[in-house]
């Protein structure tokens, strides 16, 4: 039986983006929900425990993020900033991962500098990528 990871959280203000990513994470068949958030604020407010389930209930903590750079309101930095404040009990053991279009160096190389961004990938997201970072971050060896 396949090992899963409990939940993903997407953050990225490009629906269609989020579509797609989403559909392309549970094709693997190694996540069993992917959440998704439009805006920094709105991953912040799940992650701090301001959102409830439809029931009402707890939502469940992600062990990985897939986190966009270049959202309006909030980018990812601004994102980053912010969750480095949230209690350990918030922030759990999470994967930070950051997913994007930028091609600055610059972007990568502040990345590489805050220890809690585990990787720094280019988007377009594709199945061979989400494989590769269950196998680096969660010791998925069968993936």
């Amino acid at each position: 039986m396949k090992r899963k990871l409990e939940c993903v959280l997407l953050i990225d203000d490009d629906e269609p983006t989020n579509f797609l990513n989403k559909m392309i994470i549970e094709e693997t068949g190694y996540v069993k929900e992917v959440k998704v958030t439009q805006s920094a604020r709105d991953a912040l407010d799940y992650l701090s425990g301001k959102q409830q389930s439809a029931e009402g209930g707890k939502l469940p903590t992600p062990e990985l993020i897939l986190l966009d750079i270049n959202m309006p309101a909030m980018d990812g930095w601004e994102f980053l900033e912010r969750y480095d404040k949230l209690s350990p009990e918030q922030k759990a053991a999470i994967i930070v991962v950051m997913l994007t279009t930028s091609f600055n160096p610059e972007d990568e190389s502040k990345a590489s500098r805050i220890s809690y961004i585990s990787s720094y990938r280019n988007k377009p997201l594709t199945q061979e990528t989400v494989i590769e970072i269950l196998k680096e971050h969660f010791d998925f060896n069968e993936a």
